[in-house]
């Protein structure tokens, strides 16, 4: 896997047990995102997209949290590659889960103006790969638009907001219960109203939930989805996924 260095910016690859700690972004993605060869430029129309100051808060507050390194799917993943795009699907659940800690940058939620504006209202939890983005991580610290701490997912305020926003019971949040203590159609259900941009995603955000490995291919549609049930199938004697 490819990790930002905090300090310099510049972007390493890992293997295997050679991975160092790292933060990891979890956010909605804007028109205006730095792709991982853009990020190498780092020419100054680069610096000034609004995807860059992502990068350089992920960065900042890492280092503010001592830990060095970095990962952020918008720059780091080679998407001019379909094998590697694959591969990092495949791999990004396991990614979040080896974290050290995970921010979660909600650009549409002020802390200044929380009343004309709930903080579960926020676009991030209505998207299909934050699913896995708020489950996976040891730790989610959410910043509002302005980059201010609003809690981590531990706070038990918080924590009652988020279970009651996304129907993920509590435990599971806290890492006292493990996704697969559930039912598959109780986990699908987390999924349910949430969206993404391509219909094939809906299928592949999930993989990681259910343990599951598949290769990608966009332009399938809905058939993701049956392929995924299938591969659910192939561990699992679960009858509730019949459910969906």
């Amino acid at each position: 896997m490819r990790l930002i260095n905090a300090k310099t910016l510049d972007i390493e690859e890992f293997f295997g047990d050679a991975i160092p700690e790292y933060a990891i972004l979890s956010h909605t993605w804007g028109k205006d995102e730095v792709t991982l060869q853009e990020v190498q430029l780092q020419s100054r129309e680069v610096t000034m997209k609004v995807g860059y100051q992502k990068i350089m808060f992920t960065c900042r507050q890492a280092l503010e949290d001592a830990i060095l390194w970095a990962w952020i799917d918008t720059c780091c993943i080679d998407k001019t590659s379909s094998t590697e795009l694959s591969e990092a699907i495949n791999s990004m659940y396991q990614w979040y889960t080896m974290s050290t800690v995970c921010y979660a940058f909600l650009s549409d939620f002020s802390l200044v103006r929380p009343d004309t504006y709930r903080f579960e209202d926020s676009r991030w939890f209505t998207r299909a790969w934050t699913l896995q983005e708020l489950i996976a991580p040891p730790k989610v610290v959410f910043f509002d638009v302005n980059w201010s701490c609003i809690g981590n997912s531990q706070d038990p305020g918080l924590l009652e907001t988020i279970s009651r926003t996304t129907g993920i019971p509590g435990e599971c949040l806290r890492h006292l219960q493990h996704p697969d203590d559930f039912s598959v159609a109780k986990r699908m259900s987390w999924a349910a109203n949430r969206q993404c941009t391509r219909v094939e995603d809906e299928a592949y955000s999930l993989m990681g939930l259910f343990n599951v490995n598949m290769p990608l291919l966009y332009g399938e549609g809905k058939r993701a989805f049956m392929r995924l049930q299938e591969e659910i199938l192939k561990d699992t004697d679960d009858q509730t996924l019949f459910a969906w």
